[in-house]
């Protein structure tokens, strides 16, 4: 599945949507839309949170689930609806999260 790039397609927060998008793939995340410096990905970790720090800016939209947000030295709490954000090049993960969390992520701004 190929990601969305024209302002004519809808992109839904949606539970059945989102699991479908997910469904079968290797990976814990999908491409959802890209244009320029700005790409927008559905991401699921499944059980642990591997990811290593990114070379852009990023906003967190949880749309499912709840857990704990390290990034950098602090750590908080979320849940569904909460927006959490990551400066490039710092490390940060989720962690103790629910079996159905799912969030959507917004990579945006230069590469670090």
């Amino acid at each position: 599945m190929g990601a969305v790039s024209t302002p004519n397609e809808l992109l839904k927060l949606d539970e059945q949507a989102e699991a479908e998008k997910l469904r079968g793939l290797p990976q814990p995340y999908v491409e959802l839309f890209k244009r320029g410096d700005v790409s927008v990905e559905l991401f699921a970790p499944r059980g642990k949170d591997t990811q290593t720090p990114h070379d852009q800016d990023e906003l967190y939209i949880v749309s499912r689930g709840a857990g704990f947000f390290r990034c950098g030295g602090e750590t908080v709490q979320f849940q569904a609806g909460d927006l959490l954000f990551a400066p490039a090049g710092i490390e940060h993960r989720f962690e103790r999260f629910s079996a159905d969390f799912r969030t959507w992520v917004i990579f945006f701004g230069p590469r670090a």
